[in-house]
């Protein structure tokens, strides 16, 4: 079998699953994912949304064939919700062991058996089994043309992010290795050789994205994607970092003085340019198979995608800002604070917490013409300073190299948003809210969580592939 698959599993149903398969009691145990789809340039993501706990003795119980099967009626529920809500079924069971697991052969005939019948069942959608460790998954995926998949790695989506394998992977040697001696002696050269291979999207290199864009690669950073529709405008030329005098002349697209920046931090990073809006489907779509996404733009726009992007693809990711705010009378500063929101699918999602102004967003797609005749006017310009985008750059790139290698204390409930006050020189941490009914990142029927390409994300129609520019 290829390993064409990853699983992708918000941290509260992994919680709540191993908790099910792991209670001490060093025996087996038995559940079923119901999980989207979504396809990708570099194979599929196994979306787990939905979590069966099949009771012991009632559901799972003892085999006929192996130790212990999921009763025929349990697998019947399941199989008809995945059929009716278009979720992939899968199976799960645990064995022993820590950091390797595998399929016994009484497991693979049992699949033999059963997984055809399934398939019929599952109308269209993959079917397929999970095998669990304390700190390993394999899978077995069965695709309705007749291929078959196992599993590359899984990734847990909590506040930290979790890697788990079939087995632990060996990694090659690691180029350039002088040039990151300092970063090896803090994560080592397996930490360093895994941000070699991760891929990032940047959504906006203004003036906190051209600064996140060069942390990335000055890291290590394997593959970048660089999205902004904008070209540099002389007002950009104190914050937007590698500006030269020449690009304001030439009005250079940002993408490229952000390409250019990236090569030279990092001459052996892919850095892709895109020079258009998120809000285009192409562009989103492009998206989809990155390990991170940043979003550095500030439009209700480019907010909605990426918290689409991110729920339904499940694709963890941060959101950035920096606002300063003026008395209009006395024109004291009110308020200078930088902001990092990091986004996780089902904890809390930026309509949930009201980051998203529907007002604000009709106006964004209105045309400039229909902008004029409703008297909207032209909106000043927000102010926009080096230091302060900094702040929020640095957060975000720190918080990427914790969140991806998994450095940090992995907590459901950690504060995921946090707000620099410069006026009184103090930090802030929030809790997102989180409703239980919302539309975008909680698994009531009809939201998009973990739905893949079931749903059709927030966008404008599909433009012509002239914006996507590969670059090497």
């Amino acid at each position: 079998m290829m390993r064409n698959c990853t699983l992708h599993i918000p941290q509260p149903l992994y919680e709540r699953l191993m908790a099910h398969l792991f209670p001490g009691d060093f025996d087996e145990h038995g559940a079923v994912v119901a999980a989207g789809l979504a396809k990708t340039s570099s194979g599929y993501r196994l979306l787990a949304r939905i979590l069966f706990i099949a009771k012991d003795g009632e559901d799972y119980i003892e085999g006929k064939r192996g130790y212990r099967a999921l009763n025929a009626r349990f697998i019947n529920r399941c199989i008809t919700y995945c059929r009716d809500h278009h979720l992939i079924y899968l199976a799960v069971h645990n064995h022993g062991g820590t950091d390797s697991v595998g399929f016994s052969q009484v497991d693979y005939a049992s699949h033999q058996r059963g997984y055809h019948a399934l398939l019929d069942i599952a109308r269209g959608m993959p079917v397929g089994a999970l095998v669990f460790a304390e700190r390993a998954v394999e899978a077995d995926i069965w695709f309705p043309d007749g291929t078959r998949s196992a599993l590359r790695h899984t990734v847990v989506l909590g506040s930290y992010l979790q890697h788990l394998w079939p087995s632990l992977p060996r990694f090659g040697e690691l180029e350039h290795e002088e040039l990151y001696h300092r970063q090896v002696l803090l994560f080592g050269k397996v930490g360093q050789a895994h941000l070699a291979k991760a891929k990032v999207g940047v959504i906006g290199l203004g003036g906190i994205g051209s600064l996140v864009n060069e942390y990335l690669a000055r890291l290590g950073i394997g593959y970048l994607v660089l999205v902004d529709p904008d070209r540099i405008a002389e007002s950009n030329f104190s914050r937007v970092v590698g500006v030269t005098v020449e690009d304001v002349i030439s009005k250079s697209l940002k993408v490229d003085i952000a390409h250019r920046v990236a090569k030279q931090a990092n001459p052996a990073v892919q850095a892709e340019t895109i020079s258009s809006d998120l809000v285009q489907e192409e562009v989103a779509k492009y998206l989809v198979d990155c390990d991170y996404l940043i979003l550095a733009a500030d439009s209700m726009r480019a907010r909605l995608v990426f918290n689409a992007l991110v729920q339904q693809h499940y694709i963890p990711g941060v959101q950035l800002g920096a606002k300063v705010s003026f008395d209009e009378n006395s024109g004291e500063i009110q308020a200078a604070y930088s902001v990092v929101r990091r986004i996780r699918p089902g904890l809390g999602c930026l309509l949930c917490n009201q980051l998203i102004n529907p007002t604000k967003l009709a106006r964004e797609w209105k045309s400039d013409a229909e902008r004029e005749d409703q008297h909207y006017g032209t909106q000043m310009p927000n102010p926009s300073v080096i230091t302060l985008n900094a702040v929020s750059a640095a957060y975000a790139a720190n918080g990427f190299l914790f969140d991806y290698l998994g450095l940090g204390v992995n907590d459901s409930g950690d504060e995921l948003y946090m707000r620099y006050d410069h006026l009184r020189n103090r930090q802030e941490r929030i809790e997102p809210r989180c409703d239980t009914t919302c539309p975008e990142c909680s698994p009531s029927d009809g939201s998009r969580l973990g739905m893949g390409d079931e749903l059709a994300l927030p966008c404008v129609s599909t433009i012509g592939s002239s914006a996507l520019r590969g670059s090497g």
